[in-house]
């Protein structure tokens, strides 16, 4: 069953536009992953500096491999986490009928 995994993200004022920037580049380079089934990030309508990420992986380990790769360290862990007010993260499995 799919690992997923959301997360909420709320930019420091000021910070939005580069926190967008940020999570197109991560998400296209996870997307390309071997155990990534989806990555999906959202902009809230409501607030330009709230952002969702949904993220589905073959297995945890699939997800511990994304959560260690290359991209995740540059484009989140050495530049976004320092540009966000809040970071929150949920794990999920997936319950099928």
């Amino acid at each position: 069953m799919p690992y997923v995994v959301t997360a909420t993200w709320k930019a420091k004022p000021g910070e939005s536009d580069a926190v967008l920037e940020l999570l197109k580049s991560v998400a296209s380079a996870s997307r390309q992953e071997p155990g990534c089934l989806l990555f999906w990030t959202h902009r809230s309508l409501e607030d330009a500096g709230t952002f969702f990420l949904y993220e589905q992986y073959a297995s945890e380990a699939a997800f511990r491999e994304h959560a260690a790769s290359a991209h995740v360290r540059r484009f989140v862990l050495d530049d976004a986490v320092a540009r966000l007010d809040v970071r929150q993260r949920h794990v999920f499995e997936t319950i099928e009928p």
